[in-house]
């Protein structure tokens, strides 16, 4: 901890940021065999969920951690956190418009901050259940109204990141953002409900970190022994061959590192992929279950010693800034006519993000954007800067 800061969060948020910059800068698939890399394997998918797990970990802990605020106080965390969910998808809007392949994931992350100013009141059991039901019937709900949507929206889904411009299409925005783009807010608001679960518990206390590692391993290994069963044992993955998608796809292959894109309609056993951006129930409990045990581990590990990840809890503690640079360069990278060696590129990105974010910590300031939303923050909940 830095004061009363966990840096364990931190070091959780660093932990994601790095994770989806291995997926932007190395291949997901090898160009030769087609098989699935070790960065596809490893991140594809549960990097984004641990971003999104810890964002709903920060809410909670914004609005009082294991005892949420009320009344004025709550309604004043709200107004806060609606400005920095505004200005989150401002700066998502903005990097929308630079040509690039990575799929920016701020103005979801906005709209999914807005979403979760209903829950941000609630005590532990409650949300538990809402975390629960929302992880369970909200892919169920999608899987409904995607076709509806296909067939009443033209087109159903935007071709790029969300910009500017993509407010001209209004209707192909909502489905995007809600249902069928790559981070459908619907679905992903678990991933935020569960992060507020956490949230809501002791974390600086040693058994509620053992219990987020073993209760997070048993999810995630759970979920992909269950999808296992019902498509292999079941015979549910010979029904999705069967479909137009299975028939279009190499279903097996996408599985492992990602199957956005995918069509998952004509058969009720989508419901029981576990593949990464799949956006079942199964995925979900699956990448919030490894999310969970990261957050436990990099608790513990921060226990005794906050500093011992600080490369990481530093630049945990600015992602905002530095995401929003790395899809910058990313961009003009992408640009280059020859492009930059991928490992290269990877270890002087995480190297510089590193140093940055130390290099803040020990000024004691936050990241430029950081300090914009912060400042923008506490003039919405209490009409200063100062927080009075």
């Amino acid at each position: 901890m830095i004061g009363r800061r966990l840096t364990g969060i931190d070091a959780a948020r660093g932990i994601a940021l790095l994770g989806m910059m291995a997926t932007h800068i190395f291949p997901l698939y090898d160009e030769q065999t087609g098989d699935a890399t070790w960065t596809g394997l490893v991140f594809s998918g549960r990097s984004s969920a641990l971003f999104a797990v810890v964002a709903g970990i920060g809410l909670a802990l914004l609005t009082g951690g294991s005892q949420p605020r009320t009344g004025r106080a709550l309604s004043a965390d709200r107004r806060g956190i609606a400005v920095r969910a505004l200005i989150i998808a401002l700066v998502g809007l903005t990097l929308g418009g630079l040509d690039t392949s990575i799929a920016i994931i701020l103005f979801h992350y906005g709209i999914l901050f807005l979403l979760a100013l209903p829950f941000v009141g609630m005590g532990l059991p409650r949300l538990a259940v809402w975390a629960g039901a929302w992880l369970l019937l909200s892919p169920v709900l999608a899987y409904l109204i995607r076709p509806w949507l296909a067939a009443a929206v033209e087109p159903s889904t935007l071709d790029s990141n969300v910009s500017w411009e993509s407010f001209l299409e209004p209707g192909t925005l909502f489905a995007d953002v809600l249902f069928t783009g790559f981070y459908p807010a619907v679905q992903w608001l678990s991933y935020l409900l569960i992060g507020l679960v956490i949230g809501r518990l002791r974390l600086a206390e040693l058994p509620v970190q053992v219990g987020l590692v073993a209760a997070g391993i048993v999810a995630a290994a759970g979920a992909k022994f269950l999808s296992y069963y019902l498509l292999v044992d079941r015979g549910g993955f010979e029904a999705l061959l069967e479909t137009n998608s299975g028939r279009i796809w190499p279903l097996a292959r996408m599985m492992e590192v990602n199957l956005a894109g995918v069509e998952q309609t004509g058969s009720w056993w989508w419901l029981a992929v576990s593949g990464p951006h799949s956006g079942t129930p199964l995925d979900l409990l699956h990448t919030a279950g490894t999310a969970a045990a990261v957050v436990g581990v990099c608790l513990l590990l921060t226990r005794a010693q906050p500093n011992l990840l600080l490369p990481l809890s530093a630049a945990g503690a600015m992602t905002l800034t530095l995401y929003s640079v790395h899809v910058w360069v990313m961009s003009v990278t992408d640009a280059q006519p020859v492009p930059p060696e991928p490992v290269w590129l990877f270890w002087i990105s995480a190297v510089v993000a590193a140093g940055i974010g130390i290099a803040f910590t020990r000024l004691g300031s936050r990241g430029p954007l950081e300090m914009v939303t912060h400042g923008a923050s506490q003039l919405a909940r209490h009409g200063s800067l100062s927080g009075k």
